[in-house]
């Protein structure tokens, strides 16, 4: 093979640009700018790349964070000097609490060109703190095979560690200097002649890695507990449906009940026999009936929910927990009873003895049924008597309306919350996809674009101040290849500080809190040449929603009324199931 480098920087980037493509990159996200002109480049005319540009940085970010959330495969974002890199900051936070594999690339003045007001230079080394994975800054494009090798193995050791062992972003800084345009010169081409591209690259293999096998599994423990269960918090595994699998067959073996967050795809492949329960953040609302079931050991799987109710019962009953996780976080918030067992699901179900039953007698589990077949049936109920729009009922609606196997994208504040509380139990195999590594608003709407690109058609259900917070996403409106539905629930501010303490504060409430926008989205819409719908009724909706568009971006603004319903939650949601279960004796 040949390399296509007319100059020292150009061959730089293309071995850099080979190198990745030989580990598997498949998508770059690239921020325009003249420092990085040789980087974008060589990904711009590798024909194994889709080369995607993008104006702003945060936005771009977010973008190749939703590309790699979907695709589970390391993305490479990259930008020019200056404060254009500190804009990558808030997704390269979020991708290391959820850890999602990310290469960044910044691209730097020479080292004589800083700290002496040459202009667009700043310290960009370490410039993302503790949270990259991994991060470095490359010695200078050079005419040496040796560094050549040595870039070779920086990018292969960049993108093991965005992989392993635990996933998330790694940052390389890379000066260079002029010339940053293709200007060929004979140096580099009688240099390029001398090497033999097709041995150096033949090294080259992705990463292999194996989960940890636990020291120590607590069967005999869990077998012989009568009030268990498995709590199954929000994840977004590469296979969901080997995973759900997975934690029906853990269900099976120990007689347990499963609470299923709405964002784990357990509650999405859950047959009628499974034992998902999905009623618990509005169970456990009802002081009687948290008591009545009150478990003795839980298995917990990854992240808790984001249910307050969840976490409450669980800090006052401060049953024994045991955390299945392979990453090294701590997933305990409550820092309470608990043990970690380092491993995948999948490896701790293969270990677990499938020939023996639960020593229990299933009167627990079937209390847990019982409540929530008896609470769906009331919600199925309450709901059909709103007939107008309502926030709460519209997680619910997207439930009983939306293909099957459809992305959702859910926002943070108010969305996840309601998806959380009343999205049922199904077999549609939704993919739920969210930022809840450090559950911001910012860079939603991007998010969910480099989900939906190049997948089947996406939806989005955000606030109005989440999606006004990255409006800059529907730039990419020109040249987006995929199909992205955006359910905006327009309520004039944020709803969810309307069910915190800070709502008495009525002098300073609505203006620094609650913040209502005046915006036109109509309008707004029309200035990215997106497509616009005010939705008027349930059946206007629906029929937006099933069939989903296949190509382009449309927002459907449903228009909430904020105040009323956040009195509808608390008067009539969060209480809906209080002292109507009658599981005392049931649980006893």
């Amino acid at each position: 093979m040949q390399s296509r480098a007319s100059n020292i920087n150009s061959l730089w980037a293309w071995v850099l640009t080979e190198t990745l493509v030989r580990l598997g990159l498949k998508t770059a996200v690239i921020a325009p700018g003249s420092r990085s002109g040789p980087l974008t480049v060589a990904l711009a005319e590798h024909p194994k790349i889709a080369a995607i540009p993008i104006l702003d940085e945060r936005s771009a970010s977010f973008f190749a964070l939703g590309v790699a959330r979907q695709s589970h495969q390391p993305v490479l974002v990259v930008c020019t000097s200056g404060t254009a890199a500190a804009n990558f900051y808030p997704a390269i936070i979020e991708a290391s609490l959820s850890h999602v594999p990310l290469l960044v690339f910044t691209a730097d003045r020479p080292p004589e060109l800083r700290d002496c007001h040459a202009g667009q230079a700043m310290d960009q080394t370490k410039l993302y703190g503790h949270f990259p994975r991994w991060q470095t800054e490359l010695g200078l494009p050079s005419l040496d095979i040796d560094q050549l090798t040595y870039l070779r193995q920086t990018i292969n050791q960049a993108w093991s560690m965005a992989l392993m062992p635990t996933p998330g972003p790694v940052h390389i800084n890379i000066p260079l200097r002029e010339p940053l345009a293709p200007i060929p010169d004979s140096e580099t081409a009688v240099f390029s002649e001398t090497v033999d591209w097709s041995s150096f690259f033949q090294a080259l293999q992705p990463p292999q890695f194996s989960y940890l096998i636990p020291q120590a599994i607590p069967w005999p423990t869990w077998s012989q507990t009568e009030r268990g269960v498995i709590i199954a918090g929000p994840c977004q595994p590469a296979v969901p449906n080997a995973y759900a699998q997975a934690v029906f067959s853990l269900s099976q073996c120990l007689g347990w009940p499963i609470l299923a967050d709405a964002l784990s795809p357990v509650r999405h492949f859950a047959k009628e026999s499974a034992g998902v329960i999905s009623l618990y953040d509005l169970l456990l609302r009802d002081q009687a009936t948290a008591q009545a079931l009150r478990p003795d050991h839980v298995i917990q799987l990854g992240e808790l929910p984001t249910s307050k109710p969840l976490r409450t019962w669980l800090g006052k009953t401060n049953p024994a927990r045991w955390i299945i996780s392979p990453q090294p976080d701590n997933f305990d918030p409550l820092h309470g009873a608990c043990q970690t067992l380092r491993c995948s699901l999948e490896t701790l179900v293969s270990l677990i003895p499938q020939s023996e039953s639960p020593q229990v007698s299933y009167a627990y589990h079937q209390a847990w049924i019982k409540a929530e077949t008896r609470g769906q049936e009331k919600l199925l109920e309450t709901f059909a008597a709103v007939d107008w729009l309502c926030e709460p009922k519209l997680a619910w609606f997207l439930s009983q309306t939306l293909p099957a196997e459809t992305p959702i994208f859910v926002a943070s504040s108010m969305p996840v919350r309601d998806v959380e509380s009343v999205f049922p139990t199904n077999i549609k195999k939704f993919q739920f996809f969210f930022n809840r590594g450090v559950n911001g608003i910012d860079g939603t709407l991007s998010t969910a674009l480099g989900v939906a690109w190049n997948n089947q058609p996406t939806v989005l259900i955000t606030g109005d101040l989440a999606l006004l917070h990255d409006t800059n996403g529907l730039l990419q409106n020109r040249w987006f290849q995929g199909s992205l539905t955006i359910l905006l629930i327009n309520n004039h501010g944020g709803g969810i500080f309307g069910h915190l303490p800070i709502r008495q504060a009525e002098h300073v409430f609505d203006a620094y809190f609650a913040t209502p926008q005046q915006v036109n989205f109509q309008r707004l819409a029309q200035a990215y040449a997106v497509k616009h719908h005010l939705i008027g009724a349930w059946s206007e909706l629906a029929s937006h929603l099933n069939p989903l568009p296949q190509t382009g971006i449309h927002l459907l603004e449903v228009p909430c009324l904020r105040e009323r319903d956040t009195q509808w939650r608390q008067q009539c949601l969060y209480p809906l199931l209080k002292e109507a279960l009658a599981v005392e004796e049931a649980a006893e």
